[in-house]
């Protein structure tokens, strides 16, 4: 389930942002201060924006699993300004759909109800995992790019980038 964030997510973020494998695929793993800090940033772009990376919980046991959802690159490359669609799940929630479900559900929200035309989402290539991802949801591979906040020869900057417009997207359910 999507939701809006509350304050008592800060301590499941933070230990989430700090676990190395959730944090593989991203330059560091994060203090408590710089959760606190990417909390504000994404609770205030939300209020800001009506939309941006939605608290993801599990339907069950209405524990914190992570974030889905949408922002603005900060960075400028070939393709921004854009909307890009990411997650980031706590990795007891790994490999059950969740990210799948989360992002086909953003993905129509954004399309219907924001007027949304298109959505990018990228990742290291090595990030098979969010790879595998995006190709579930409909996007296509569009090529690859150095992400410009990563210094040259940093294993993690060669990242690829894939697309999906509104009229391409069939809002199919998550299996």
């Amino acid at each position: 389930m999507l939701r809006t964030w509350r304050n008592s997510d800060l301590v499941a973020f933070a230990a989430m942002n700090a676990d190395p494998l959730v944090m593989e695929f991203f330059p560091k793993t994060l203090s408590h201060g710089e959760s606190a800090e990417s909390y504000k940033r994404i609770t205030t772009f939300i209020k800001e924006n009506g939309f941006g990376f939605f608290a993801a919980e599990e339907k069950k046991s209405k524990a914190f699993a992570g974030f889905i959802g949408f922002s603005r690159p900060a960075f400028t490359s070939y393709f921004t300004p854009c909307i890009e669609i990411g997650w980031r799940l706590d990795r007891r929630f790994w490999s059950r759909g969740l990210a799948t479900e989360g992002a086909n559900a953003c993905l129509k929200y954004g399309f219907s109800s924001l007027g949304i035309k298109e959505v990018v989402s990228f990742t290291s290539k090595l990030n098979t995992k969010s790879i595998n991802v995006m190709r579930k949801i409909g996007m296509k591979f569009e090529g690859e790019f150095e992400h410009p906040n990563l210094e040259e020869g940093h294993i993690l900057r060669t990242h690829v980038l894939y697309k999906i417009s509104d009229l391409s997207h069939s809002y199919e359910e998550a299996p």
